[in-house]
């Protein structure tokens, strides 16, 4: 599609953010050397080496639990409730003031667009802090049981598409509560958790209370299995989340699962069609569908489907692929020559089982890791690209006739993580959302999150929740 005008390069300035050339594990309030070998963080929107990042051994997370531990018994735990929100509310205004900060580095080390890293992941995040930060001191009129207590010490581990979100989503309610943290992040996305370890610093937060230990998988189930563990958090795959549930089968350990969806977006015959297509768009292209609650089954009553499908393609034939650190970019690069490679096979296995591809005109750059936005229309519910999460930016569409069709359709999935309904009748709109199998279902609109909001699964997406007043009882004991 041909643009009605040309947008002229707004590059944000690098210059804001210093990345050090190595990093090392922060434990006990001081960064200090791992004794793994250490990894190399790149940009995938260029290939360039960022940084070199120390390696958590197994040696290292038991140092990191033991000043968490130490920490929970002589300084965290005992702190008075309101002394402890005081430090939360600390280091959300950190995160505000160091907002263009954190938002460059989590853009060149995930990706992603920056005005979704500057307008999304850094407020959200500060919010997440906010909003904890003023529980701390209300627990007890939180309705989760008489004389709350914390657990103990926190073992989390984050996903690599919201690195400094999750991040927020994890270690706030943990600390609001009064437990402490042992937390690891994506090997390929570390460098933001890593910056708000000197938040950390900055806020004068005690030592012990938050640690970082970054690595790879054997870092992570280092974390998960540590017998001193009382609190397991994970966000990630299906697949990594049934093998940690097994880990922590047996033992006393609290655990808390936010896996993958496979979400859909219903559009109603009555629904009006330019909003519902920005809500498509939102749903399934909102940081290249690195989303595990992304809209990426489109259903559509069979009636308007032309029409959906026709706007739609016009729609994401005005979206600009290309330098995520552009504030006019709409798409960023993939996260990792691994991802791309699964989303190529994905897409591969739903032409060769007869859907239609379509994808808009344009170059990709030479450099780093891309595709374009992706439309796959013809599709039946057996086909890979309608069953298997492909998280990337790569929509199927398929119809339905009746609400009931709908319904069963938008159910038939071994998730249940989110979906969203288009319909101008509110009374429709109950009904269906009613009958659907999903943790969050969004009504008119899609990828809207609040901390206020619990946030969680069904099924094969996990269980317990994450925000809201739900999201502390994760964290919580009652003594009584």
């Amino acid at each position: 599609m041909t643009s009605l005008f040309e947008y002229a390069p707004a590059p944000e300035s690098r210059s804001i953010v210093d990345i050090r050339p190595s990093y090392g594990l922060f434990v006990d309030g001081e960064f200090v050397d791992g004794t793994g070998t250490p990894l190399k963080t790149v940009n995938p929107a260029t290939e360039e080496v960022l940084s070199e990042v120390a390696t958590g051994s197994e040696e290292d997370v038991d140092r990191a639990v033991r000043a968490a531990r130490r920490a929970f018994v002589k300084t965290w735990g005992p702190m008075r409730p309101a002394d402890r929100g005081k430090y939360l509310f600390r280091i959300a205004r950190l995160l505000q003031e160091r907002a263009r900060e954190f938002a460059v580095l989590e853009t060149l080390d995930n990706g992603k667009p920056i005005r979704e890293s500057r307008d999304v992941d850094v407020p959200l995040a500060a919010a997440h802090f906010f909003y904890h930060a003023g529980w701390a001191d209300k627990l007890e009129h939180a309705g989760l049981g008489p004389a709350p207590c914390p657990l103990g010490v926190a073992g989390q581990v984050i996903p690599w598409n919201f690195p400094l979100l999750m991040l927020a989503w994890k270690v706030a309610p943990a600390l609001a509560t009064g437990n402490t943290v042992v937390l690891k992040p994506a090997e390929t996305t570390p460098l933001t958790a890593l910056l708000f370890a000197e938040i950390c610093q900055q806020a004068d937060l005690p030592p012990g209370v938050v640690n970082i230990v970054t690595g790879a998988g054997e870092t992570g189930r280092a974390v998960i299995s540590h017998p001193d563990v009382d609190k397991v958090a994970f966000t990630g795959s299906t697949e990594v989340g049934r093998s940690i549930a097994r880990a922590v089968a047996g033992t006393e350990k609290r655990l808390t699962l936010e896996l993958g969806g496979k979400a859909a977006n219903i559009v109603f015959d009555d629904a009006p069609i330019d909003q519902a297509v920005e809500g498509i768009v939102r749903g399934i292209f909102f940081n290249q569908g690195h989303v595990c609650c992304a809209g990426s089954r489109l259903l559509v009553q069979e009636s308007v489907h032309d029409e959906v499908v026709a706007s739609l393609q016009r729609r994401i034939g005005t979206l600009r692929v290309g330098d995520p650190m552009d504030k006019n970019t709409d798409l960023g690069a993939i996260n990792s020559a691994e991802q791309l490679a699964r989303i190529r096979e994905l897409t591969a296995f739903g032409e060769t089982e007869g859907a239609t591809c379509w994808q808009p005109d344009g170059d990709l750059p030479d450099r780093g890791f891309w595709f374009k936005p992706t439309v796959f229309t013809d599709v039946s519910p057996a086909h890979r690209i309608a069953r298997d999460e492909v998280f990337g930016p790569v929509l199927s569409v398929m119809t339905f006739r009746t609400p009931d069709e709908a319904v069963a359709k938008a159910n038939n999935t071994t998730y249940g993580l989110s979906a969203g309904i288009w319909s101008e009748k509110g009374s429709r709109i109950l009904k269906v959302t009613d009958q659907l199998r999903a943790g969050v279902v969004w009504a008119n609109t899609f990828n809207e999150f609040d901390p206020t909001s619990p946030f969680g699964g069904y099924k094969q997406s996990g269980y317990g929740r994450e925000g809201g007043r739900q999201g502390l009882a994760a964290y919580l004991r009652s003594d009584s």
